[in-house]
């Protein structure tokens, strides 16, 4: 059984695997959102004295990187839907098995749809499918102290926050620090999704 599911879906909100048709509308949202992304997207640090440069691959390049991974079983690559149109990317990465059974997901969203529940959302579906359907044991997001908006997912989700990772990614042109969140499989029995959703106000779950 592969662990890539065709979809994971919960109301307007729909994780699915990201395809190579998808450049046009992932590069539509990318470019309106360049500002809001830049200050927390990886990048590559500079080669060592003699060394070859190393270029941001094209979107073709990681996608087929993506997908190769994901069939490899090392990875979870979804763009996020928001009500039918493409809101964002969501990848589990980091799969790793025997004593250890983890992963770690990154994420970002479109700013036109931030503040809806779409992330903690989306978090929350990829969350219960590794603990529940992969058998995984534990989750982690790390994020820069900095991106408050991202730090506000994992807390409204009730991750743990366990530390901070001195110069743990290179981010934005520069070795940068990091807070480490995490839950365990055990910390939610009934679903995160579920939980999530009871943390809401009735409203909210149109």
């Amino acid at each position: 059984m592969s662990a890539w599911p065709a979809e994971l879906r919960d109301g307007d909100v729909l994780l699915r695997p990201i395809k190579l048709r998808d450049q046009h509308a992932w590069r539509e949202v990318n470019r309106r959102n360049r500002d809001w992304l830049r200050p927390w997207e990886a990048t590559i640090p500079p080669p060592p004295p003699g060394g070859p440069a190393t270029q941001r691959p094209t979107y073709r390049q990681m996608v087929r990187h993506l997908r190769a991974e994901a069939h490899a079983g090392r990875m979870l690559p979804f763009v996020i839907e928001y009500q039918g149109r493409l809101a964002g990317q969501l990848t589990v990465a980091g799969i790793t098995w025997g004593s250890m059974c983890s992963a770690h997901i990154g994420y970002w969203v479109d700013a036109a749809v931030a503040g809806r529940g779409v992330m903690p959302t989306a978090v929350a579906l990829a969350v219960d499918h590794c603990f529940h359907h992969l058998g995984l044991h534990r989750v982690e997001v790390c994020i820069r102290p900095e991106n408050l908006p991202s730090r506000r997912v994992v807390e409204k989700l009730d991750f743990r926050e366990e530390g901070l990772r001195p110069g743990y990614l290179h981010i934005d042109g520069a070795w940068r620090d990091h807070l480490v969140y995490a839950l365990t499989a055990e910390e939610v029995p009934g679903g995160l999704l579920a939980r999530w959703h009871r943390s809401r106000p009735s409203t909210s779950h149109k």
